[in-house]
């Protein structure tokens, strides 16, 4: 799909915004991306967009973390369940392509600010790891495939397994990689990824590379609490806008 000089403008720009919050705090890109470019097309073409730039911000957040192969060993059946759960979400999207699924965007926004206001009780995770890594994991992707976010799922169940930051950073990186090398897959096979969309997202690269070096130098520099909440306030302000638009 061709798209105007002014749309790649403010999507660079989005870009950019995005991946200077991922390089601060090793998440991040998709959820602020998503959002903001939903609000100026539809929700697949959205994640088209996003696709190779992800795949680059999730593998430089992996290796950034160090020890990157052990990690890779450690996580790699959650992100193959996530890859699977990714399957089927993207070719219900694919399908069906409805504003519904922009409504379902915002609600899992609000699910990922709020989730640590709500008391768990889910012991069995650690109890049971091999069935919560196939339950969270494709649950994850499917929710990842409809409508790009995935950290709500992977919050709880990293959350409830007592991983470390590191753990978590790697684990939803290494999970929401695999998620957008099946959708580029999938969304090359419907003719929805040609010649046009990876130009487009290699422009994006450029503008997500530079914007994930000045990140990572900020992380250095700057505490992380405060992106933060500047992130959440951004995230809720972008759910309400999303839902609004939706109904109306």
């Amino acid at each position: 799909m061709l798209m105007s000089p002014d749309f790649l403008i403010i999507a660079a720009i989005i870009f950019f915004v995005a991946g200077i919050f991922h390089g601060s705090i090793g998440t991040g890109f998709p959820m602020i991306a998503t959002p903001l470019l939903a609000l100026i097309t539809d929700l697949q073409i959205a994640i088209i967009l996003t696709l190779i730039p992800t795949v680059l911000v999730n593998l430089v957040s992996i290796i950034s973390e160090g020890n990157a192969l052990a990690a890779v060993k450690q996580h790699v059946p959650l992100a193959l369940y996530a890859l699977l759960g990714s399957s089927l979400g993207t070719i219900l999207l694919i399908s069906l392509n409805s504003d519904i699924f922009k409504a379902l965007l915002g609600i899992a926004i609000l699910i990922y600010l709020y989730i640590d206001k709500v008391q768990f009780n889910l012991s069995w995770i650690r109890q049971r790891p091999q069935l919560s890594k196939l339950i969270f994991g494709t649950s994850a992707g499917f929710l990842g495939g409809l409508t790009n976010v995935m950290a709500p799922v992977l919050i709880i169940y990293s959350l409830e397994s007592r991983h470390t930051k590191k753990q978590i950073i790697q684990a939803n990186n290494l999970c929401f990689m695999f998620g957008k090398l099946i959708q580029i897959i999938l969304f090359s096979s419907y003719g929805l990824f040609n010649q046009s969309e990876l130009t487009n997202s290699l422009i994006m690269i450029l503008v997500t590379s530079f914007a994930l070096f000045i990140g990572i130098k900020i992380k250095k520099r700057i505490e992380a609490d405060l992106y933060k909440k500047i992130l959440k306030r951004l995230l809720l302000v972008l759910a309400i806008i999303i839902l609004i638009q939706v109904a109306f």
